[in-house]
């Protein structure tokens, strides 16, 4: 189960990483930081973050399977909410409408918020050194 969930988040922040870099790169060939939140939230909760949950999930054995299921699809569920609502609340790219997006843009932002939360509890229910399972 860590084993999948860690090569998952990693993967899952790789694309972010990718993104984000993508938008910087844009902007800063355009001229126009109106992506800068945007960017920036997707390089720290998307690349870093979730690139540091995987990394733990690799390197200590948890003894809560259910958890790490939990905090994990909070994590992509939140991350692509956050980042997907602050775009369409922002940038207001289809006209779409603005409770919807402030909607998935609170929703998001607290359901990784909850990650974040379960993260700390999952740090607390690691086995012993020795005792890793990969």
């Amino acid at each position: 189960m860590q084993r999948t969930w860690s090569l998952r988040l990693i993967r899952l922040s790789a694309i972010f990483g990718l993104i984000g870099t993508v938008l910087g790169s844009h902007m800063a060939g355009a001229g126009s930081y109106a992506f800068r939140p945007i960017h920036a939230h997707i390089l720290l909760v998307g690349w870093l973050s979730m690139f540091a949950w995987g990394i733990f999930y690799k390197v200590y054995s948890v003894r809560a399977n259910k958890l790490i299921n939990f905090q994990g699809w909070t994590a992509i569920i939140g991350s692509i909410g956050l980042t997907l609502g602050m775009w369409l609340q922002f940038l207001k790219p289809f006209n779409v409408n603005e409770v919807f997006s402030l909607i998935l843009y609170i929703v998001g932002g607290t359901i990784l918020l909850v990650s974040f939360a379960l993260f700390v509890i999952v740090t607390f229910l690691t086995d012993r050194e020795g005792k890793r399972s990969c």
